[in-house]
């Protein structure tokens, strides 16, 4: 017999009611503690139990639980309080049970019985410390392209044909038959049309400014968009204010190359790197390289890291370069998959754009195979016969394709290819055809 049966003379629990028996032994028990700590049997200023008399009424045991500490509760009124109780506070002394007050063996309403586990409390997880991941840039103001009293002074756009060679055009067309062109037409559509299996890149550089660089880049990026389906993009390397953005089109800009090398990371889509690109009128994006503002070059770190991370999205890209020999245009030429040295129709730019032929041939790899030529004529009166300069050039192996003089696109500002010229029209398509002919070749 346990201790609290032989002082009560209770029956032992194997021969009478266990549950009763277990319930007197509790009761024992925190009556010795009352009567050491002088306190009830929690903290909260119950009266003893008095031998023989059943502290809690009889129930069905609960399944066990675990006792759950709450810090900063664990001590009452009268001393030490057990695991799992939390004190409700002071008791009046007149209320029932309380030292003093009449003994209650019903406990008060809401009150847990002694030896009862209190109700489990959710023990709230710490808040998880946030990750930061790399700290972007501030959002850079967005710039105009043109000043708005240039864009007035611009006027209306001419057409680059004249009109009496546009009719004269169309008179022949209906006197002839136009099946050979069409044959043409569509044998060079295939060839731009052509599918790529990793994204192209396409060079264009010069060997001085003022040339037609950035003209020509931004009709080798319209035509691209013209007649490609996938996404193109004509990127901006040329930091010292480059014509670019005008002549694609864009009424203001925002983020530069330089700005997206610092944001660009492997698990951005499409949908986020197009968020930082400028939409162009033809179905392709823009990429500029500068505010409008004079700041510092592009360096060739920005430019790779731009150039291999964007070709995963772009099955095209064109980027129109500084001028050689400067190290980004350096940089691309070598690393292009196909390039574009633009030539004035001129002797002295010939000769210079000769001398950039026979670098390219001392390059590691056969870099002229991927080369064409622009023979760009800037004036109506040119002096330099075409078919000479030509000549001259295409001795060292590459193709040369003459784009002739065009009004609309010597007027500056944005290119309407509405009004282009047909002949500048079919020079471009001609020299799209060509390039992505040698950029598809090249793994």
């Amino acid at each position: 017999m346990t201790q609290g049966e032989q002082r009560h003379g209770l029956p032992s629990a194997d021969g009478g009611d266990w549950q009763r028996d277990v319930l007197r032994e509790l009761g024992d028990a925190v009556g010795d503690d009352r009567s050491k700590t002088g306190a009830g049997d929690d903290g909260r200023g119950t009266a003893p139990v008095r031998p023989g008399e059943p502290a809690l009424r009889l129930a069905h045991p609960a399944p066990p639980r675990p006792a759950v500490t709450v810090a900063g509760e664990g001590t009452g009124s009268g001393g030490p309080q057990a695991p799992g109780l939390v004190s409700p506070g002071p008791v009046s002394p007149s209320a029932p049970g309380a030292p003093g007050g009449p003994a209650s063996t019903v406990p008060a309403p809401g009150a847990r019985a002694v030896g009862e586990p209190g109700p489990e409390r959710p023990v709230t997880p710490a808040a998880p410390v946030p990750v930061r991941g790399p700290r972007l840039p501030p959002a850079p103001e967005s710039s105009p392209t043109l000043d708005p009293r240039l864009l007035l002074a611009l006027g209306r756009p001419l057409h680059g044909d004249p009109v009496t060679r546009r009719t004269g055009r169309a008179l022949r067309r209906l006197a002839s038959s136009v099946a050979q062109e069409v044959t043409e037409q569509t044998r060079i559509a295939r060839e731009v049309q052509q599918p790529v299996t990793t994204g192209r890149v396409v060079a264009v550089t010069s060997i001085r400014g003022g040339v037609g660089k950035s003209t020509v880049s931004a009709l080798l990026g319209h035509a691209l968009n013209h007649y490609r389906h996938d996404p193109v993009l004509t990127l901006e390397a040329d930091a010292a204010l480059g014509t670019l953005p005008v002549r694609m089109g864009a009424k203001a800009v925002r983020w530069t190359c330089a700005d997206l090398a610092s944001i660009l990371h492997p698990s951005m889509h499409l949908t986020d790197v197009t968020g930082y690109l400028v939409p162009v009128s033809s179905g392709g994006w823009l990429l500029p390289a500068s505010r409008g503002q004079v700041g510092p070059p592009l360096d060739m770190t920005s430019y790779r890291k731009v150039t291999l991370a964007l070709r995963r999205y772009f099955a095209v890209t064109v980027v129109d370069c500084e001028t050689l020999p400067g190290e980004v245009a350096r940089t691309a030429m070598d690393t292009a998959h196909a390039r574009v040295v633009v030539s004035p129709a001129t002797a002295e730019g010939v000769n210079a754009t000769r001398q950039v032929l026979d670098w390219l041939a001392r390059l590691p790899h056969s870099a002229l195979a991927t080369t064409v030529v622009a023979l760009v004529s800037d004036t109506p009166d040119a002096l330099l016969d075409d078919r000479t300069a030509a000549g001259h050039l295409g001795e060292v192996g590459v193709t040369v394709v003459t784009v002739p003089y065009d009004r609309h696109l010597a007027g500056g500002g944005p290119i309407r290819t509405d009004l282009v010229a047909h002949a500048t029209q079919q020079a471009v398509l001609r020299l799209a055809a060509e390039v992505m002919g040698r950029a598809v070749r090249v793994r």
